[in-house]
């Protein structure tokens, strides 16, 4: 048995059975509308351009740390998981409290994911004064945490707080929470 030649197994062409011309009618009038996969690609509609993604230069890195080196003794130096919080005179510490919460329901939101730091405050005045003229009560900004930031910080973190603390439409601000970002956000209070 050990020395016996391997089997070649052989496949034998499938059974086929006369189409009658009725049922040969019948499938013609089924697959009359039908276009081949080629011609239905050239036809379909274009896919979308996904949206362009925020690349950071040689130059924009070199002004991020530039001005994080910038900062003043009496400035704001953030850390990546510090939960921010303020509000201004005469705002209660419950207040506060509910905004960090979540208490209040968020009418907008601005996300400064991947964008240099002049984009991000560009955008970040940008929203404000649309939020305003649009009478937004509570608004969330996600600055992200900044681990990717390096030595420096985390740099957009840092700016939106400095922004917002010099805005003076600006009632309070806390870091969000865990489901809407964390340290990563911020619920930010407008006056009307």
């Amino acid at each position: 048995m050990a020395n016996q030649a391997p089997r070649k197994f052989t496949r034998k062409a499938p059974v086929t059975q006369p189409v009658s011309s009725a049922d040969a009618e019948l499938f013609r009038a089924a697959v009359r509308d039908a276009v081949p996969l080629k011609r239905a690609r050239r036809h379909a509609a274009p896919r979308p351009k996904p949206p362009p993604r925020a690349r950071f230069t040689r130059a924009d890195e070199a002004l991020v740390l530039e001005e994080s080196l910038r900062l003043t003794p009496g400035e704001l130096a953030v850390e990546t998981g510090d939960e921010l919080s303020y509000r201004r005179a005469g705002a209660s510490d419950k207040l506060v409290r509910q905004l960090r919460r979540g208490a209040f329901r968020v009418d907008r939101e601005l996300d400064l994911h991947g964008l240099n730091l002049s984009a991000a405050h560009s955008a970040l005045s940008d929203f404000l004064g649309v939020s305003l003229a649009q009478h937004a009560r509570c608004v969330r900004i996600i600055h992200g945490k900044g681990r990717r930031s390096g030595p420096r910080g985390p740099v957009l973190k840092d700016m939106v707080s400095k922004v917002l603390r010099k805005t003076n439409a600006v009632i309070a601000f806390a870091s969000a929470r865990p489901m809407d970002g964390g340290t990563g956000a911020l619920y930010v209070l407008l006056t009307r």
